[in-house]
């Protein structure tokens, strides 16, 4: 077994929710050790959070900046680092570890604004650094079959792609942390809910499907008085192949928790699943019975037996498909530092993170022109 690689986190302190994910979903198959760490923009609250985790004392830093530096001199510093501050800080911070040579593990969106994450581009390419984008879902391993499945064409020629991620959390004013960043356009950017959670169903069809819109219609709503950002959106794509589809994102729409759902039909089949029951996807043939398809279960494809670590009938959910891209890119990191290469991976990275943040700018655009339809600008 190769030796642990090093990782260094960049916000993720006390009160932080998605550093602890991060952290979990690192030591799950054993390939990370979190060994530095600049937690909080408050230098106490820093130092007391990595303290808590058993980072020494040596190794917690006060500012990115500080830690980029001290960690590229040392001989043994970080592999790479993860990003799990709030969305405007994404751009700044992987900027000074990719200057500084060290591989970067950035949470989604990408940035707060397109404009910044186009800056990413130049530098990453001077680097010959890593980028990997933790959109979790797409570790899923029906997720990853589908994906296979409809490469393969076993849903024919797609003609309908649906895509929903639905919460109610935000019902309310905001209150606590969590909520007030998110709803603040200086720290989370001017898309809210499309920018939070619509680019992960913004992704999670683009990853399946393997199709990008080329436009789409947007009607971006704050249902909340006074919130400066949208908390509701409903979304048509066009795809150039022809297809059709629909993306969804709320935060107030009372009765769901983390309802992702993705369903893609296409002239010979469909599939429908949803991520509150991952573990689970209905495939249909066109004129035969509905296929309940199960992780690890009979009809799995090596595609989605290659991220499943037990048997069928346990679930695996959300920490394991964070867990498989922290082990994917500690292999396309081990293959890279060695001959340069990253190994065929599939992990979500720069160009997933361009879309998402050029699908947040169409959509402002054309809510703010009434909906109309607008192009979407992709990588490359």
């Amino acid at each position: 077994m190769s030796a642990r690689l090093k990782l260094g986190m960049v916000g993720g302190g006390e009160g932080a929710f998605i550093g602890g994910v991060h952290r979990i979903a690192a030591r799950i198959d054993g390939q990370w050790d979190l060994v530095a760490g600049a937690l909080s923009s408050d230098a106490a609250r820093a130092h007391a959070s990595a303290a808590a985790l058993g980072i020494a004392p040596d190794r917690s830093y006060d500012s990115f900046e500080q830690m980029a530096a001290a960690e590229a001199a040392r001989d043994d510093g970080i592999d790479a680092v993860a990003i799990v501050t709030p969305n405007h800080m994404h751009v700044p911070a992987a900027l000074a570890f990719l200057k500084a040579g060290i591989h970067v593990i950035c949470d989604k969106p990408l940035a707060s604004k397109l404009e910044d994450a186009l800056q990413l581009e130049q530098v990453l390419a001077q680097s010959g650094k890593l980028f990997v984008l933790t959109h979790n879902y797409s570790g899923y391993p029906l997720i990853r079959q589908a994906r296979d499945m409809v490469a393969r064409g076993e849903l024919g020629q797609l003609r309908l792609v649906h895509v929903e991620y639905v919460q109610d959390w935000l019902t309310e004013a905001a209150t606590g942390k969590q909520a007030e960043w998110r709803t603040d356009p200086a720290r989370s950017g001017a898309g809210g809910a499309i920018g939070d959670i619509g680019t992960h169903a913004w992704q999670l069809a683009e990853f399946v499907t393997g199709q990008s819109p080329e436009a789409l219609a947007a009607d971006l709503s704050s249902f909340v008085e006074g919130r400066a950002v949208d908390d509701n959106a409903h979304v048509m794509l066009r795809y150039a192949s022809g297809a059709k589809g629909m993306l969804w994102a709320s935060q107030v729409a009372v009765g769901n928790e983390n309802a992702l759902r993705l369903r893609i039909h296409g002239d010979k089949g469909g599939l429908d699943w949803a991520q509150e029951n991952p573990n689970q996807m209905a495939f249909t043939r066109f004129g035969q019975p509905t296929q309940i398809l199960t992780r690890a279960g009979a009809g799995a494809t090596d595609a989605g037996l290659a991220t499943t670590r037990i048997p069928a009938g346990h679930p695996e959910g959300y920490l394991e498909g964070f867990a498989t891209l922290y082990l994917e890119a500690a292999d396309a990191i081990r293959a890279h530092d060695a001959d340069n290469t990253t190994g065929g991976s599939v992990l979500p990275g720069l160009s997933d993170g361009l879309s998402g943040m050029r699908f947040i700018d169409a959509c402002l655009r054309s809510s703010q022109a009434g909906g109309v339809w607008t192009p979407v600008i992709q990588q490359g």
